[in-house]
Formats: structure tokens, C-alpha cells, sequence
């Protein structure tokens, strides 16, 4: 029996998801952002299938991710570097860096000039988040003196909502209206604003270019409201174990589960290890069919244990779905975890199998 878990990971639902959000932008483009190996269901399967669908526009978060996806997906949609380029990494043309300071643009604005061939390049405006991005008096410099971007050809000007899953947040409207004012003051370039969530805001949000992640995924880019996206995995693993135990054993480290009755417990070959966090110790479960199966004891490294005492049909090498189908969807298990479902999905680690077939 081979005891590694399968992760099942539908591309045709990415790209449906993509599609579904490509509806809500028009007639703006629709990116995909595929940083962080796609979310950890990888680049290198994920943006071929956005690509072939019509997809034009990938963002990544570090230059080493863009190289690799511009080996996957050629020379021809647009590659951009949300953390930008460090000094003398500016060369290749198949990638547009997003420039989020004044000194980025002061130094590739020069590198252009001194090439005689504008740079390729994104502007990132901060307009709340605090984090990447010109900063309200660097904004006002460029505001000022529009010759500080000769050398450049700005692709899009950008920026990055906080708030926006919390649709009736005061800063989402407060970044819409920083946002326009700071383009008004600039050249008229095209926009990028929305994100997953963005795109369910309205028309102060709209832009040329939309950069959803997660809700391509299958995270609910509503918290709250129904989710509109469809789920595009499921982790399924087989047991390796059924132990009988007597009612006042205990299970696990710390002993922290004690059975009140006689009970059955099968052992699964995923762990922390695997991105199934240590937090879901007592909290996960898992589905069998149309039974629900108890996470008891805490999540090891490698191994979790179940109470499967009401499935007595359940044997070793039987195979339980932890995430998806009728098991907790990512979100789900998130709320269970305490934590969001970008994490449960960039967690998941490489042991498991990997069929990019349907779920």
C-alpha cells in the first residue's frame, strides 16, 4: 500500500473561476496571480491552463518566481514582479518590474535613459496599506515633475486594497478616492486595482486590470456571503492503521485525547509536515462517504489520528478526504485552524501525489 496522500487538483475549475471573474471585470483584463506556486497547487500546471484559456497578465511575488514561469509559459504574456527587481537584476525583458519606491523609479527610469530604450515597469501607489508602494510625498514628487519617469514605459499604475473583504470598511472607500486622485495628478496611464475581493465591490473599483489570487483558487472572496467560486481540490488519504482502544486510553502526544469509550482509531499518513496545521489538533475532521470522521488527539509531524469507531466498515488502505468534497473546503478548515484559507492552501507540502485530473 502506498501510504502518501493524493492531492486532486481540478484545473478546469481554476479557469472557470478565472472566467467568472474575467465576467465581473469586463472590459477590463483580468490577471492571474500565480505567486507562491500558485498557491501552492503549482505555477508550473496552474498558468499554462490560465494562459491557454485567454489569460495574459501573471503576477508573481519574487524575481526567481518570474523567471521560472517565464521558462513555463515563453516570452509572450506580461510577467510582473510584485516585490520588484534588486539593483543590476533588470535585464530581462520577459519580466516588467513593479516598482515601489521613489528610488525604484529614479534607478530604472536612469537604466532606461542610459539603454536609450524605455524600461518596462508598474507603478505601485500606496493609498493605505503601509506596506510596498510610493508613499503620499513620493507621489507628490512625481505629481510634481513628470520627467522623473522618463526612461520608463508605466504598463499600469497600481495598488493594493486592505480591506477588501470587509466590504463596508471605511478604507476601501478611502483608497478608491486616494487612488484616483493620485492618477489624476499622473500621467494617464492604465490601472490596476482590484483584487479577489475588489471585484465584488462595485464600479469605484473597476480598472484595466483586475489581480485576483485566492478567489481563483476557490477561497471565498465574500467572507460571510455565499461563495461564488467553485472548489478546485481535494486531499484524499488512505489508512494505514486501525487500532481498537479501551475507553480511558489516551491517543496521541501529550495524551491529550482519552477515550470515553471503547473506540476505534485509524491513523492517516499527513501531518504538520504536510501544511495540515498542528492547530487543527482536536478541531479537523475528515469524511468517509456521508460520514463525518473526528480528528482526536494532536496533528504530528507525519501522522494524524481519527475516531472512526461509528464507520466499523472502515479498513487499512481505505481512503479518507481531509479537504474538500465532503470534507471541510479550504475556509473551513481555516475557521477551524484560526487562520485564513490562503494559509491552509500555500501550506500544503510536496509529498503529497499530485493528479490534476478532476475532483
Amino acid at each position: 500500500m502506498d501510504p502518501s496522500a493524493i492531492l486532486r487538483i481540478h484545473l478546469a475549475a481554476i479557469v472557470e473561476n478565472w472566467r467568472l471573474l474575467a465576467a465581473r471585470a469586463a472590459p477590463g483584463a483580468v490577471a492571474g496571480v500565480v505567486k507562491a506556486n500558485a498557491y501552492g497547487l503549482g505555477a508550473d500546471r496552474v498558468a499554462p491552463a490560465l494562459q491557454a484559456a485567454g489569460c495574459r497578465h501573471f503576477f508573481v511575488a519574487h524575481l526567481a518566481e518570474g523567471v521560472s514561469l517565464r521558462g513555463t509559459l515563453g516570452p509572450g504574456p506580461m510577467i510582473a514582479v510584485l516585490n520588484g527587481f534588486a539593483p543590476g537584476a533588470d535585464g530581462d525583458s520577459a519580466l516588467v518590474p513593479v516598482l515601489n519606491s521613489l528610488g525604484d523609479v529614479l534607478s530604472h527610469a536612469a537604466a532606461g535613459r542610459a539603454a536609450g530604450q524605455a524600461r518596462r515597469a508598474l507603478l505601485h501607489l500606496d493609498t493605505g496599506m503601509a506596506r510596498l508602494g510610493l508613499d503620499a510625498g513620493e507621489q507628490a514628487r512625481l505629481a510634481a515633475d513628470h520627467s522623473l519617469l522618463a526612461g520608463l514605459d508605466v504598463l499600469y499604475v497600481m495598488s493594493h486594497l486592505a480591506c477588501a473583504d470587509e466590504p463596508d470598511h471605511p478604507l476601501n472607500a478611502k483608497q478608491a478616492a486616494r487612488f484616483a486622485r493620485a492618477c489624476a495628478m499622473l500621467p494617464k496611464f492604465k490601472r490596476s486595482f482590484a483584487n479577489s475581493s475588489g471585484l465584488f465591490l462595485g464600479l469605484d473599483y473597476a480598472s484595466d486590470l483586475a489581480r485576483p489570487g485566492c478567489a481563483l483558487y476557490g477561497i471565498n472572496p465574500r467572507p460571510g456571503a455565499p461563495n461564488p467560486m467553485r472548489q478546485v481540490l481535494r486531499l484524499e488519504a488512505p489508512i494505514l492503521q486501525i487500532r481498537e482502544i479501551p475507553a480511558g486510553a489516551s491517543v496521541g502526544y501529550g495524551a491529550s485525547f482519552v477515550a470515553a469509550r471503547a473506540s476505534r482509531i485509524a491513523t492517516i499518513a499527513v501531518g504538520y509536515a504536510d501544511g495540515y496545521l498542528r492547530s487543527l489538533s482536536g478541531q479537523g475532521v475528515a469524511a468517509y462517504r456521508d460520514m463525518v470522521l473526528p480528528l482526536v488527539g494532536r496533528v504530528s509531524m507525519d501522522l494524524i489520528t481519527l475516531d472512526v469507531t461509528e464507520a466499523p466498515g472502515l479498513s487499512p488502505g481505505d481512503a479518507v478526504t481531509l479537504i474538500g468534497g465532503a470534507a471541510p473546503s479550504p475556509d473551513d478548515l481555516a475557521t477551524r485552524a484560526g487562520t485564513i484559507g490562503y494559509e491552509i492552501l500555500t501550506s500544503l507540502g510536496d509529498r503529497y501525489r499530485r493528479d490534476y485530473g478532476a475532483v
